[in-house]
């Protein structure tokens, strides 16, 4: 056989099998990350807080709904649902399904865009290019019966709003946003500085747009949760996320990290893109900490993951 015939061949080859394993196996393989972090009152007991996003749920997932409804089986006492739960415009029942058990349990919730409109068709690789975040409404999904689920159990919206829960005996306020990513956040109608007889203020936001973040950490916020980015969803080996679909750097597409008022770098002027961010290693003392999660899910219209499994995550908060 040819040579080069031969080597356009073999990469074809590997180039399906990636894909097939991306489709079919890493988009499938749910993982939970935990992280202990140091963001209480010294002395304080610890705090488990529950992080869950992106299920981008469609009726029939039974794999997903199953696995999920096990995390209650950690029994954290806070969940944080940061948004995009849905990806069809009947799986408002599939979502509370898999959510029902962890909705027995204290929770705040914010929504995300895939709440309010439905997914449609469109070419994956846009995904890659500014024009993803661009592109037209489509449809609009049931979000009130949804919501209407999630306060009727007793979790607190923060869609724009601020509140306050006792969790595991500690007095936590929250402050969160509708999501920025389709400029629905109105942070100015909820921004003020941290309630100081307060443990904790958390910030919740579906896309970590820098702007929103630095608002929140800016307030006193010591600890924000964020989804939206899917982790890149198609990482590369040694490299990571090649996008986060919003302005957040490619180093904190997912995981923890540190983030102060300014990290990101100051925007450019003129349409040009401003300095780089600042690295999580630069962080000041004072400095939070921000725990973005690459989600459970994906669009149903681009279903693969690679080098990226879908995850949910326990934080485990404990004394400074």
């Amino acid at each position: 056989m040819n040579p080069l015939l031969r080597t356009t061949l073999g990469l074809a080859g590997a180039g399906v099998a990636g894909i097939a394993y991306a489709g079919l196996v890493e988009r499938n393989a749910f993982a939970l990350r935990r992280f202990e972090v140091p963001v209480l009152p010294a002395g304080s007991s610890p705090m488990r807080v529950l992080h869950v996003s992106d299920l981008h749920l469609v009726p029939g997932q039974e794999r997903k709904i199953g696995w999920v409804r096990r995390l209650a089986d950690l029994r954290p006492d806070l969940v944080v649902n940061t948004g995009d739960n849905l990806a069809h415009m009947r799986a408002v029942p599939a979502v509370i399904r898999a959510l029902e058990p962890l909705m027995q349990l204290p929770g705040v919730f914010v929504m995300g865009s895939n709440d309010y409109w439905a997914p449609t068709p469109k070419n994956p690789a846009l995904y890659l290019t500014t024009s993803y975040a661009s592109r037209p409404p489509s449809k609009l999904l049931p979000t009130g019966d949804l919501t209407r689920a999630f306060v009727e159990a007793g979790w607190l919206d923060l869609t724009n709003a601020r509140g306050s829960l006792t969790v595991a005996g500690h007095p936590v306020e929250f402050v969160g946003v509708d999501d920025p990513h389709r400029s629905l956040d109105r942070y100015a109608a909820v921004s003020g500085p941290a309630d100081p007889f307060a443990a904790l203020t958390v910030g919740v936001t579906h896309a970590p747009y820098t702007r929103v973040l630095d608002a929140m950490v800016a307030d006193g916020a010591r600890l924000v949760l964020a989804g939206h980015t899917h982790g890149g969803q198609l990482c590369l080996p040694l490299y990571g996320a090649l996008v986060t679909n919003c302005d957040l750097d490619r180093s904190r597409a997912k995981g923890l990290s540190r983030w102060w008022p300014g990290a990101g770098g100051p925007p450019g002027r003129g349409g040009k893109p401003g300095p780089a961010p600042q690295p999580s290693s630069a962080a000041p003392p004072d400095a939070a900490w921000l725990e973005v999660s690459a989600g459970l899910g994906t669009s149903p219209y681009a279903p693969v993951r690679f080098a990226c499994r879908p995850e949910a995550t326990l934080l485990t908060l404990v004394g400074r």
